[in-house]
């Protein structure tokens, strides 16, 4: 994968000599000089940029670069961390943009076989078509989680640009997606037809008003997410004073953060990206905002609980819900308190799942399921498991 990278500017080597002890720019191994990558050797995350914007629907032409994020990020203070981080430099934009989609793929599925979590600072947004096709290898299927004001389903045989790249992920083989899940989408900024679809295809699909109601509400579905990808776009413009997101809706800066800790926490999530982002002139507000969100991001990560031993009943409680014709199996992890349902296995019928699985949910699915409400999650995975 090496010869993909291109080394952290020198602007920013720089600025990471002036900064403090102890800040994240003194602790994190850099990508200096091209061709010599840090010994990866022990280390947790590998923060990577994608300068690729070609097929954004806007694109003119402009230039993209991740400095003003770097220099924001790296003169933060750590948490109480334990796990070690490099910063690979960037993938620079290939002849064609299919060249910079393979390099993506081929680093970031590098990165994963040496259970390495990619951070990835991302141009537009169809990138993440590539980042999500590193996993084929794998040979497993993937729950995709987009913090996202719009679907960017598209359609599939179209050219892909960064708002119509999910329907190549759905139809384009090997096929190895299981859910993808949309968080704070905006019904005006969606054709009725694409809200139609996720419904449709089982997806799980959360208004921004419904999340914001409840932040915590999005817990479970990133305990269950492979990658998470955030499109800068959905944060709204009062909390970034940004010139290239103007929507007043959106996800406000503490719900983002949020966001980004919950997907660290889960004990799935192998990878996470942030993608549409420009470059950052008069940006700084994003670029300080942006940090604070890989910061959280790797806050959660470090405080990972392992609770999903379900192998010893010592270390959690079972509880039985008949329930129309059906009945419920939920589990609770005695050390953490959180809690899944079982999807069965049924044997007559082509499972996509090859085993008993559990679905994370919450303590309101198990009240719901007493009162004889089949919680939705479980019906759309049941339903998308049994083909």
């Amino acid at each position: 994968m090496i010869e993909f990278l291109s080394p952290v500017s020198k602007s920013v080597v720089a600025h990471i000599e002036v900064l403090s002890i102890g800040t994240i720019g003194k602790e994190i191994a850099l990508h200096k000089k091209k061709g010599e990558i840090p010994n990866l050797k022990g280390i947790a995350f590998a923060i990577l940029g994608v300068k690729e914007n070609r097929n954004d629907e806007n694109y003119l032409g402009e230039e993209i670069s991740f400095e003003t994020v770097r220099k924001t990020f790296y003169s933060l203070y750590p948490g109480n961390w334990s796990l070690n981080m490099v910063d690979l430099g960037d993938i620079e934009k290939g002849e064609t943009v299919e060249d910079t989609y393979f390099a993506l793929k081929t680093v970031v599925e590098a990165l994963l076989q040496k259970n390495i979590i990619p951070i990835i600072l991302g141009g537009s947004q169809d990138l993440l078509y590539s980042h999500y096709r590193a996993y084929d290898s794998f040979k497993k299927m993937i729950n995709l989680v987009n913090v996202d004001h719009r679907f960017d389903l598209g359609v599939a045989e179209n050219p892909i640009s960064n708002k119509s790249y999910v329907g190549k992920v759905i139809v384009d083989k090997p096929y190895n997606l299981f859910n993808y899940s949309v968080l704070g989408y905006q019904s005006f900024f969606n054709p009725p037809a694409e809200i139609a679809l996720m419904d449709k295809l089982y997806f799980d699909a959360y208004r921004l008003g419904s999340v914001t109601e409840d932040i915590t509400k999005v817990e479970p579905i990133l305990r269950d997410a492979d990658i998470v990808a955030i499109d800068a776009a959905t944060i709204k413009y009062g909390d970034l004073s940004y010139k290239y997101y103007n929507s007043p809706n959106g996800f406000d800066s503490r719900e983002i953060c949020a966001i980004a800790r919950y997907a660290g926490i889960s004990n799935r999530v192998s990878s996470f990206g942030i993608y549409e982002l420009k470059e950052f002139t008069q940006g700084e507000s994003l670029a300080m905002l942006l940090s604070q969100v890989l910061w959280y991001f790797i806050e959660g990560v470090n405080f990972r609980i392992e609770d999903e031993d379900f192998e010893n009943e010592n270390h959690f409680k079972t509880f039985k819900v008949p329930i129309a014709e059906d009945i419920l199996v939920f589990k609770k992890s005695n050390k953490t308190g959180r809690w899944w349902i079982e999807l069965p296995f049924i044997s007559n019928v082509n499972n996509k799942l090859k085993t008993h699985t559990l679905l994370p949910c919450t303590y309101g699915d198990y009240l719901s399921a007493t009162n004889q409400e089949i919680p939705e999650r479980w019906f759309k995975a049941r339903q998308k498991n049994e083909v």
